[in-house]
């Protein structure tokens, strides 16, 4: 699965479209930002509801590619300024964390569960 479809698949609000669309092989859930530096994976998606600059870096430092913030969290400016800075995408939804993680995973990984 390729970043932008995130969009146009999922219907994820873009926030942040300065990156290249690369493919994603993995995701991870969290909101605990060590978590995320400790177990999340090289060209990945965050899934969570940290809408601040330091999720930003700490993906940035692990290498995932894009971001996806639920339950339509508001975004600061210089969150999109960093993600933009580092190309990462990002992007919004009204969906919880449990819902784009059961999208997600077989639109990744081709199958359920």
């Amino acid at each position: 699965m390729r970043i932008s479809e995130l969009s146009s698949v999922f219907g994820f609000e873009c926030i942040q479209d300065s990156y290249e669309d690369v493919e994603l092989h993995d995701g991870y859930t969290s909101d605990l930002l060590s978590d995320v530096m400790a177990k999340a994976a090289q060209d990945a998606v965050l899934i969570t509801i940290q809408a601040h600059k330091n999720t930003v870096a700490v993906a940035s430092l692990v290498g995932i590619r894009a971001i996806v913030l639920c339950n339509a969290r508001p975004i600061l400016d210089d969150m999109i300024e960093v993600a933009k800075a580092e190309g990462i995408a990002l992007f919004r939804t009204d969906r919880n964390q449990f819902q784009v993680s059961g999208l997600l995973y077989p639109a990744i990984h081709g199958k359920a569960g």
